[in-house]
């Protein structure tokens, strides 16, 4: 089978070079400096909101999937996300991907006025042209994912992420990964579902969980779509699930996040 993984990080070394050639990385980080100097570093934290949420509930603007193709093609992120935040959302992540997602980086522009619920920029993230653009857009996180990157790509990514005022969410997929590890992590997600191939399995969360200690904010993404199995990560030290496709899969993604979380919360 083909590594989608392997195929959207060609794919997105492409882009990054392409938008470096419409604005450049020097110019992005003095509008970024900017930005910075008006408003300061740090607005809201996603590992504390978590942390402090009775349900932990990372709802996902999520369009379309390389496995399963559109999803919800109509949906509006002035529709959706607001509701998300309204309906008890601990934070939001929004995919940025375009060629495979349906993503864009306006989508958080447009939404970062109208809510305090901190918000994720859902990508994948190799340079740090990307970071400047995710602070730019008024991101509070970003995703790193330790099987696009190598250890030290990874840390320097991390270290700048910070310097930006950034948290990361840094996703691993299997124990050979654990060693991206390290105490400056501010969240830490273990993916359900294999990047290169798409299988899905909610166990890989709670293998993964038994080797960590319990300091980790640890994040659940992907393969949920069950109240119980919340209820079950949480026993097992989990404090954020991130969830898309079982939000937007429905009419109306907001009032389903509303029932999950009451069911959650019950």
């Amino acid at each position: 089978m083909k590594d989608i993984l392997e195929e959207i990080v060609a794919n997105k070394r492409i882009e990054v070079a392409a938008a470096k050639e419409a604005l450049p990385l020097e110019e992005l980080r003095r509008l970024v400096e900017q930005k910075i100097e008006a408003e300061g570093l740090k607005q809201r934290s996603m590992r504390d909101s978590l942390r402090n949420s009775k349900s932990g509930i990372i709802s996902e603007f999520k369009r379309k999937s390389p496995s399963k193709g559109w999803i919800h093609e109509d949906a509006k992120v002035t529709d959706v996300v607001p509701k998300y935040a309204a309906n008890g959302a601990s934070a939001i992540s929004i995919l940025t991907d375009y060629n495979y997602f349906g993503g864009q980086q306006d989508f958080i522009k447009e939404v970062r006025g109208k809510i305090n619920t901190p918000i994720l920029r859902k990508d994948f993230i190799i340079d740090e042209y990307q970071l400047l653009e995710a602070k730019m857009i008024g991101a509070d996180a970003v995703l790193l994912i330790a099987a696009d990157l190598s250890k030290n790509e990874c840390s320097t990514l991390l270290g700048k992420a910070h310097e930006l005022g950034l948290e990361v969410l840094l996703e691993i997929h299997d124990e050979k990964e654990l060693e991206y590890v390290t105490p400056e992590v501010d969240m830490l997600g273990v993916n359900n579902r294999h990047l290169g191939t798409f299988h899905t399995d909610v166990q890989q969360s709670y293998d993964i969980a038994k080797l960590l200690p319990q300091e980790f904010t640890l994040v659940s993404e992907s393969g949920i779509s069950k109240p119980e199995t919340v209820k079950e990560l949480r026993e097992a030290g989990f404090r954020g699930f991130l969830i898309g496709e079982t939000f937007m899969k429905e009419q109306d993604p907001g009032e389903a996040l509303k029932n999950f979380i009451q069911q959650v919360e019950a």
